[in-house]
């Protein structure tokens, strides 16, 4: 049935809009797969306890030290920022742990490897390029900016509570029972592949909402609003002032839009073909750790004070670094001159991203199945190998 409501058929739209999210989803689904995969074979074998010991300040190796486990870490939002409080509650310096935290969103291998199936290589190098800048300004900047009684406050406040809570004491988990194995050993352990197929289904969990709402209204975007619509909210044809705007718009989106992580990515290409600058591409990319899903975090964990600075610092370095960004870029001859006609094709093809989509989706069952027959495979190994760890222990991840 056509519904017309003034000139337009909505349905028409609606399912326009639909299928061009799907195939958003399905030119993405591996990358996706291979990255949540990654990050879960990585939480499951990196002690948390040797990344607090080595952040309890931000000078310049505990900055490198922080950037380089978020990059192996996982990329939603809402886990970056649970582990980074977590950190911050047993001692880790809080401009380190929000390094991690940017390092964790923006320096992660599956952000690239989706930018670039989606977007072009520019994009990927950009994230990376400009991920690296903001970390370099957020340390400069944080140790000046978020500091002071607003700090103090939050951590006695947090410590507080964890030692309060007793809704939330667990036993170890799979992981950290597996710590004193030698290295060979944990990879070559079911319970460790277990573990890891755990963490990835309940990262995928946590950002199911914000892949769903980010592939939606991408779809949504790139059908019903016209280019016209973009040429007015960006400005265009002023030199270094499109650019500013632009930057500075960026985030804005990503605050109303609700879209986390690797979520924002079909979002970011079809405001790239609504006509938005390389730089406020970047800058609405960088800004997913300011949604307003995760203001109200913020505001929960630190207080309404620190949240307020932790915005403002986080806009301006996102901003900051989306406009360095296109200017090295604009420098090297790098920003790509054409915009896409469409984001995501239009139907299925014999290609490469059917065959690997197959392969990937063939691997998420065996990760599926691992996830799901962990405590049984846990029993099992606690029955057989002793060794490895306290009897009993066995553990459901879904605190995660």
């Amino acid at each position: 049935m056509t519904i017309l409501v003034g000139s337009i058929d909505w349905s028409g739209v609606i399912g326009k809009s639909v299928r061009a999210s799907f195939f958003m989803f399905w030119v993405t689904l591996w990358p996706l797969i291979l990255g949540f995969g990654i990050s879960g074979f990585v939480q499951s074998f990196v002690s948390t306890e040797a990344i607090e010991r080595k952040i309890g300040d931000h000078r310049p190796p505990a900055v490198l030290r922080a950037s380089l486990y978020g990059s192996v870490s996982s990329s939603c939002s809402y886990a970056a920022t649970a582990v980074a409080k977590s950190l911050f509650v047993k001692g880790a310096d809080f401009v380190a742990t929000s390094i991690f935290m940017f390092a964790s969103t923006n320096l992660v291998l599956e952000l690239g490897i989706v930018l670039i199936v989606l977007m072009g290589w520019q994009f990927a190098l950009s994230e990376f390029v400009g991920g690296v800048i903001m970390i370099v300004l957020l340390a400069t900047f944080g140790g000046l900016w978020l500091r002071g009684r607003s700090v103090v406050q939050a951590r006695q406040r947090l410590v507080a509570e964890a030692s309060t809570d007793a809704d939330h004491v667990h036993g170890p988990s799979i992981s950290d029972q597996l710590q004193d194995m030698a290295w060979r050993e944990r990879v070559r352990s079911k319970r460790g592949w277990a573990d890891a197929a755990t963490y990835t289904m309940s990262d995928l969990k946590m950002l199911r909402r914000e892949l769903l709402i980010g592939y939606v209204v991408a779809g949504f975007l790139a059908v019903a609003v016209p280019d016209s619509f973009w040429n007015s909210l960006f400005i265009h044809g002023h030199g270094f002032w499109t650019s500013l705007e632009n930057v500075i718009i960026g985030p804005f989106i990503a605050i109303i839009s609700f879209v986390c992580s690797i979520g924002n990515v079909p979002l970011a290409a079809a405001l790239w073909k609504g006509g938005i600058s390389f730089g406020g591409v970047v800058s609405f990319i960088f800004a997913d750790l300011i949604t307003f899903p995760l203001l109200l975090v913020y505001n929960r964990y630190y207080g309404t004070r620190l949240m307020l600075k932790m915005l403002g610092l986080f806009w301006f370095v996102m901003s900051t670094a989306g406009l360095a960004t296109e200017g090295l870029f604009r420098l090297a001859g790098l920003i790509p001159v054409a915009r896409p006609v469409q984001v995501a094709p239009t139907g299925f093809s014999l290609n490469y991203t059917l065959v690997l989509n197959v392969v990937f989706l063939g691997l998420f069952g065996l990760l599926y199945w691992a996830y799901r027959s962990r405590e049984r495979i846990n029993a099992h190994a606690q029955t057989s190998e002793p060794q490895e760890g306290p009897a009993g222990l066995a553990h459901d991840h879904s605190h995660h």
